[in-house]
């Protein structure tokens, strides 16, 4: 039984009512309603499932205590029932939608009449479990100033070590109809909380504030940690229980939210409803918020190569386009003469086209990359050339009309480019092996643009290097994103991954052109990076190193290192690197200078290889 405040004296002389025969007209339930000794209370509502077994129905003088008030977004209020059941699976918690700016207060203890509901954020489509709701509500305030229930605790005693039980195969893999299961699984502990009023303590902050006034923490601060702070996503089975979101209940214009890094610590209690939302799932809507402490994180800086390594490295720079602002370049710029230590070759991936997202038929990027370059110059960098193919217009997916691809920069000082009958955006680059050489037939080139792989997707950029004499073969990648991907608290569990499908042909391809790489010259030099959108564990991954042509120097790291992005407080793999059989020596540096961080130049951490060819 979860432990309650005793009832405020005025919700205990409450009496309990007969339905409202006005609301309930015409109901097939109105007579049994009606005649009924007990009120329908919180936990009736909410039931041992995640779907309400009043669904669709209509309830009367429902009483709670009202523990938190949002006026913005999906306007409404939560009520509690300060004395809870014997069952833990029962929330006492539910939200009331009201459309327009609630009128009550925390505090006030209320009856609310209306009909139950399930709330689907982000739509049917999306995967989400459902929120139970009130809606369409008649309320009536029976007294105020009350004491809220107590915030029932999440912490590492609380939160369940297992993520969530498998989804019912008859039922197309859902949870949905599950019973809960609150002292097992995380999922089932926090949906057995859902609309309750909760705390946490002190945490430590594993995703930073983003842009729309949220962080994430996780309340278990042993539960694979990263080096500096974050909570590692490893695998599809470490889905890491202790994360919880933070959004505030204020408004921001009354109340700025904190701006916190990762490492950094949300002290004190912060305390409030457990709400459900399409990004990200379980929060906690505080109404009292920590302070944030901050922690001791820095962007980090790469060791620049030696005379005779050559330095790759691939860095998503996030639609950078003309119209950006001189101060997105120049800092852009700075990181990478200052953090990635000036690399030889540099691949980048979401160039844009010399508008941007202005959508009138505008490929070339000529302008994004003389003011890119022109900026590294001015950091104190070399003097970079690029080499790219231009799209097809509207080709290759991205921001509409802005035409993204991948581009390669140079140090002409350090390395040099071979131009091979440059290609364009529907021409093969091939392999072929003359006076005993291997190389390509296009340098820059597209591989396989033609395969429906890369359907509204960016094709690989394909290059022939030299550096000291030795050829390097590099291949730059952006491989389809995870958009339409389920959630991890998705109500399929395991979530359905229906991007995983392109990605895996995009690997297939590029793998069967390393491969034809090999097959002319086993000792070649490949390299093949970028924005692979995916794990170190995946299946993608598998693929682009099948038969051991690759190896994807990111497992060279320790587990607490390996990571690029950070997506809702878990720290994870999507930028690579692998390495052909040939590069048998490397040093890998994964470099944290985004991801971690509430100000960021772009969302990706760009990652580094040294080798000597």
């Amino acid at each position: 039984m979860r432990s309650s405040h005793p009832r405020s004296a005025a919700v205990a002389a409450l009496v309990a009512s007969a339905l409202a025969t006005g609301l309930l007209a015409g109901s097939a339930d109105a007579a049994e309603g009606a005649a009924s000794a007990d009120p329908v209370r919180i936990h009736d509502i909410q039931g041992t499932t995640r779907i309400s077994p009043l669904n669709g129905k209509q309830v009367a003088d429902v009483e709670g205590i009202v523990t938190g008030v949002r006026t913005y977004g999906s306007r409404g209020f939560w009520i509690q029932d300060p004395d809870a059941d014997d069952n833990d699976a029962t929330s006492e918690g539910v939200f009331v939608f009201t459309s327009s700016a609630p009128t009550v207060a925390v505090g006030d203890a209320v009856k609310v009449s209306g009909t139950v509901g399930e709330y689907v954020p982000g739509g049917v489509n999306s995967g989400n479990q459902s929120v139970t709701q009130i809606s369409k509500p008649a309320v009536s305030v029976v007294s105020s100033g009350n004491a809220l229930p107590e915030a029932a605790a999440i912490n590492e005693y609380t939160v369940p070590a297992e993520y969530t039980p498998a989804g019912d195969p008859a039922a197309g893999g859902s949870i949905n109809g599950l019973a809960l299961d609150p002292s097992r699984y995380a999922l089932d502990f926090y949906e057995s909380l859902e609309g309750m009023n909760v705390r946490i303590g002190t945490s430590r902050v594993v995703g930073a504030t983003t842009p729309h006034a949220e962080l994430w923490v996780t309340v278990k601060g042993w539960e694979n940690t990263a080096r500096r702070g974050g909570t590692v996503y490893g695998s599809y089975e470490s889905q890491n229980t202790g994360r919880l979101k933070i959004q505030q209940l204020a408004p921001l214009a009354q109340q700025p939210f904190p701006v916190a890094n990762v490492g950094d610590k949300l002290t004190g209690t912060t305390e409030g409803p457990l709400d459900f939302n399409q990004f990200g799932g379980y929060t906690l809507v505080a109404r009292t918020l920590g302070t944030v402490k901050a922690g001791t994180i820095a962007p980090e800086k790469t060791k620049p190569q030696a005379a005779q390594e050559l330095a790759v490295a691939t860095y998503n720079v996030e639609n950078l386009d003309p119209t950006d602002p001189q101060e997105k370049f120049d800092a852009l710029a700075k990181a990478v003469v200052e953090n990635l230590a000036s690399p030889d070759i540099l691949a980048l991936e979401e160039i844009q086209d010399d508008n941007g997202a202005k959508n009138d038929g505008t490929v070339s990027a000529e302008q994004t990359l003389t003011k890119f370059t022109a900026a590294i110059a001015a950091a104190g960098g070399p003097a970079y050339q690029w080499r790219t193919v231009n799209p097809e217009d509207k080709k290759d997916g991205g921001q509409p009309g802005g035409n993204i691809r991948q581009v390669f920069l140079f140090n002409p000082a350090r390395v040099s480019f071979t131009e091979r009958a440059p290609g364009d955006a529907v021409t093969a680059t091939g392999v072929v092996k003359e006076n005993g050489k291997t190389h390509l037939t296009h340098s820059p080139g597209r591989v396989d643009p033609a395969n429906p792989a890369w359907d509204d997707s960016r094709k690989p950029l394909a290059g022939e290097f030299v550096f000291r004499g030795k050829t390097v073969f590099v291949i730059a990648n952006h491989f389809g994103s995870k958009g339409g991907d389920e959630g991890l608290t998705s109500h399929h569990q395991p979530p359905l991954r229906s991007s995983e499908a392109q990605r895996l042909l995009q690997a297939q391809a590029v793998n069967g052109f390393v491969k034809q790489i090999l097959a002319q010259d086993k000792n070649a030099n490949v390299l093949v990076l970028g924005d692979i959108n995916d794990f170190e564990f995946s299946a993608t991954t598998d693929a682009l190193a099948d038969g051991g042509a690759l190896y994807p120097a990111i497992k060279s790291l320790p587990k607490s290192e390996r990571y690029s992005y950070v997506y809702q407080g878990n720290a994870q793999v999507l930028d690579q690197i692998l390495t052909s059989p040939a590069i048998k020596k490397f040093t890998y540096d994964s470099v944290h200078i985004n991801a971690e961080f509430a100000a960021q130049n772009s969302d990706h951490d760009p990652q580094v290889l040294r080798f000597r060819p």
